[in-house]
């Protein structure tokens, strides 16, 4: 008798855990959809914002560049939340990175957004807030012949 209560109690053990199991996984593919949702508008709001060399920049590569407002230094921000922006030299090479994003839970295209608007209308102000950090740059040596 205790063995068939037992073997009851597994089962209905089990059949517990698979089933909260399959509602786990709804729900995070509800969240995979919205999450997804929220990213598309907010790359649709970033098209347009860009101008058309800047949307063929971002088209073809991912990232797109800015003139600062008050240097006439150019930055790249590239698609992502953080460590995105770096400053180019005049032959189109990183020279320094900076890190800074608005408050709260903001998918890459708001906040590549808000960091374009930053620079081209208050480039001091964003600097100042931003953390500097160093880029490393690709270096592609000559192939040895051996």
């Amino acid at each position: 008798m205790y063995t068939h209560w037992l073997t009851s109690a597994t089962r209905y053990l089990w059949r517990s855990l698979a089933e909260s199991a399959r509602k786990v996984q709804a729900l995070r593919e509800r969240l995979k959809t919205i999450e997804d949702l929220r990213e598309a508008r907010g790359i649709t709001l970033l098209r347009q914002w860009l101008s058309p060399e800047q949307q063929a920049q971002f088209d073809a590569s991912k990232y797109f560049d800015v003139i600062g407002c008050d240097s006439g230094r150019r930055y790249r921000i590239r698609h992502g939340t953080e460590t995105n922006v770096h400053e180019l030299d005049d032959a189109g090479r990183p020279v320094m990175g900076w890190c800074f994003v608005p408050s709260g839970h903001l998918v890459a295209g708001d906040v590549m957004l808000a960091q374009k608007i930053a620079l081209q209308t208050n480039e001091r102000a964003a600097l100042v807030v931003a953390n500097k950090f160093p880029v490393q740059v690709r270096r592609t040596y000559p192939r040895r012949a051996y």
